[in-house]
């Protein structure tokens, strides 16, 4: 096992050093000019950008906590059509469709009360 986990080790290890040398190009054209990076908001305004770059990621997580669900949704069902007459299986997955039901209704009340409170403070993007 110890073999294995350092094999896996130093193959992850070799593959990062690999790699290490696309990241040393800054940009192409005038060396003598120096790189300036964007900022990815788009706003200029640095007291707004915090909450905006806040309200992305609430947004984003909410997003991926909402694919989950779905997810949840699916394997439910098919938990629930692959039972094939045992209770047991298909009481589970009638479990899983109310859990991620539930599941569902506290992901939209927290995006509502999050926009609410955002809206609130008047935080542009929200």
């Amino acid at each position: 096992m110890k073999k294995t986990i350092i094999i896996f080790l130093f193959i992850i290890f070799a593959f990062v050093l690999n790699n290490t040398n696309h990241f040393c190009y800054a940009a192409i054209g005038d060396a003598n000019k120096p790189v300036q990076l964007t900022n990815p908001l788009g706003n200029t305004d640095d007291d707004k950008d915090i909450n905006i770059l806040i309200g992305q990621i609430i947004n984003a997580v909410l997003g991926i906590v909402g694919s989950l669900a779905l997810v949840m949704f699916i394997y439910g069902g098919f938990v629930w059509m692959l039972a094939a007459g045992n209770n047991e299986k298909v009481q589970k997955g009638k479990d899983i469709l109310v859990w991620a039901t539930i599941g569902l209704v506290i992901i939209f009340s927290a995006y509502a009360i999050v926009k609410f409170v955002f809206q609130g403070l008047g935080v542009p993007g929200a």
